[in-house]
């Protein structure tokens, strides 16, 4: 069934929490954004794609404009990126995306998490040959977008899977982590509609389990999406 499939069922296991939680992360990546290439969106493409994700999300407009006005404040605290890998129960193999301004409140936070509900966190890089990190983007489906003939020019600026996923009408481009900045380029140069643009880890090896197995996993999961530092969390589990 090729990448494809596996591209579509790893976007699956991806969690996402209430509404509120997405425009926290939205804030922070907005703030990241500023801090690193400025506040005008037409200079900064970080933060160019950052607006366009808020918007996917209906996240106000003003609300936008007040995170890009505070992060242009110099009381704004800066933000580190932070990755924390572990197992949980049944072997589930864990990776957890933070963005923190306390490191040692984040790790120690995380770390909680696991070993009450039976796992143990890690080392870094642990799980770096189960997950696979790829930038993805999602553009509007329209009448004049040939899927096949878009994945055959993207190719060549490091695409390796492009897809229309018919639930959400959106053609899906994954490509490699090192792509992005290529693939952005071409897409806003030829008119596309970029409606989401980000990065994801798509598990290379999935674990199977039972349904109860995997609701001892989804305690772990929980705790991780109610955490404020927690950004993504990405796990290999199926369900048989």
């Amino acid at each position: 069934m090729g990448r494809a499939f596996e591209f579509r069922k790893a976007r699956k296991m991806k969690r996402w929490s209430s509404m509120a939680k997405i425009f926290t992360r939205i804030g922070k990546d907005i703030v990241m954004a500023v801090k690193s290439g400025g506040p005008d969106p037409n200079a900064n493409s970080r933060l160019r794609a950052v607006i366009q994700n808020a918007k996917a999300a209906n996240m106000p407009k003003a609300n936008v404009e007040s995170a890009i006005k505070r992060a242009s404040s110099k009381d704004q605290e800066d933000y580190k990126e932070i990755v924390l890998e572990g197992y949980g129960l049944h072997g589930v193999a864990v990776l957890v995306e933070c963005t923190t301004d306390n490191n040692n409140r984040t790790v120690a936070n995380v770390r909680s998490y696991f070993t009450k509900t039976g796992g143990s966190l890690g080392t870094n890089g642990m799980l770096d040959f189960i997950f696979e990190r790829k930038c993805v983007f999602k553009i509007a489906k329209t009448d004049n977008i040939d899927v096949e003939e878009l994945e055959f020019e993207l190719i060549d600026f490091g695409a390796d899977d492009v897809f229309l996923d018919e639930e959400s009408n959106q053609v899906n481009v994954y490509g490699e982590f090192s792509a992005y900045g290529a693939i952005q380029k071409f897409l806003e140069e030829k008119g596309y509609e970029l409606l989401h643009a980000d990065f994801e880890r798509i598990p290379t090896d999935t674990k199977k389990l039972t349904e109860a197995e995997a609701a001892d996993v989804d305690k772990l999961l929980e705790k991780l999406d109610e955490d404020d530092d927690v950004q993504n969390v990405y796990h290999n589990m199926v369900i048989e």
